[in-house]
């Protein structure tokens, strides 16, 4: 028996035990739940309708207002992060308060000179902070608005140095077309009626998966079970191990909003990697390693049927 048979084996065993707490219930589609899906519509402000100039336009809405520490008001003034949160919520995007939760969303952007308007430019100053404690919007052409500190107002300024965190929210131009690469015919909202649909529809928003096929991996995972634990320690609604979790930065999987925002940030990532629903819902299931070794969907009759089952509830 070769080395490569035994180390898949060995994958497709780990794969079986982390869901079989709950394919078991789910490995059946369910009808009700596919027609919900199906009759789900994109809303006007979701990944798809959005642009980076949006983001900016609706930046500049809050020039001149005054820093106001803690501030989300258009009327009486904005801090760094409430300037952040403000404009993309007018937009339909839901991002955390503090700077440093919101410098971890979205998708990283290696340097400055990648950077597109609308991306979140932030800086780690302090080291009694835990990430970003500053945040700003990029405008392009190496300027940015932001909301400075207390006695001055929000106002467009260059750039000043290499930011340590750049992070995509929204795709623009090539960013755009790659956001949404192998999900095409994939509602991007849920319905009110599909459990969690807000948390859903907010992390599909910031990561441009699909909020139907998130709440199809949801029910195939935990059945949206919030507290389902599989035999090999997979957790939560996602059902993401604790190593998985510990390097998406989630601290609580247990928690809907942090798993679901986890599994719509792993999913995203191995949609870039993988080019179609069906590998990246394969590398969910049985890790992109195997999807890597066999170049598509491992010949594991669990893995192969969790695909399946979710391609069928996208589908319906």
């Amino acid at each position: 028996m070769s080395i490569d048979h035994v180390t898949s084996r060995i994958a497709s065993i780990q794969a079986q035990l982390a869901r079989f707490a709950t394919t078991s219930a789910t490995s059946g589609v369910s009808g009700e739940f596919a027609t919900e899906l199906a009759s789900a519509t994109p809303g006007a402000a979701g990944a798809n309708g959005v642009s980076g100039q949006d983001v900016v336009n609706e930046a500049k809405k809050y020039l001149g207002l005054p820093y106001v520490w803690g501030g989300t008001s258009k009327e009486k003034g904005v801090d760094c992060s409430g300037l952040v949160q403000s404009v993309y919520k007018a937009l339909g995007y839901d991002l955390p308060r503090v700077s440093a939760d919101q410098a971890r969303q979205g998708t990283a952007v290696a340097s400055l000179a990648e950077a597109q308007p609308g991306d979140l430019i932030a800086w780690d100053n302090s080291s009694r902070n835990n990430g970003a404690d500053h945040i700003a919007i990029y405008i392009g052409d190496g300027k940015m608005i932001e909301a400075p500190r207390t006695g001055l107002n929000v106002r467009i300024v260059d750039v000043p140095s290499e930011p340590d965190m750049i992070r995509r929210i929204i795709g623009t131009g090539s960013g755009a077309a790659s956001g949404t690469a192998g999900t095409a015919g994939i509602s991007a909202r849920v319905p009110a009626s599909i459990p969690y649909a807000d948390l859903i529809n907010s992390a599909a928003a910031r990561t441009g998966v699909p909020g139907e096929l998130l709440a199809a991996v949801a029910k195939q995972e935990s059945g949206f079970n919030p507290r389902a634990v599989s035999p090999a320690g997979a957790q939560g609604l996602m059902q993401l191990m604790p190593g998985t979790a510990r390097g998406l930065g989630v601290e609580n999987s247990f928690d809907p909003a942090q798993a679901i925002d986890g599994g719509a940030r792993l999913l995203r990532s191995l949609l870039d990697k993988f080019g179609t629903t069906e590998l990246a819902l394969a590398a969910y299931n049985a890790g992109p390693g195997a999807v890597s070794r066999y170049g598509g969907i491992p010949p594991y009759r669990e893995t192969q049927n969790y695909v399946r089952n979710i391609m069928a509830m996208v589908r319906s």
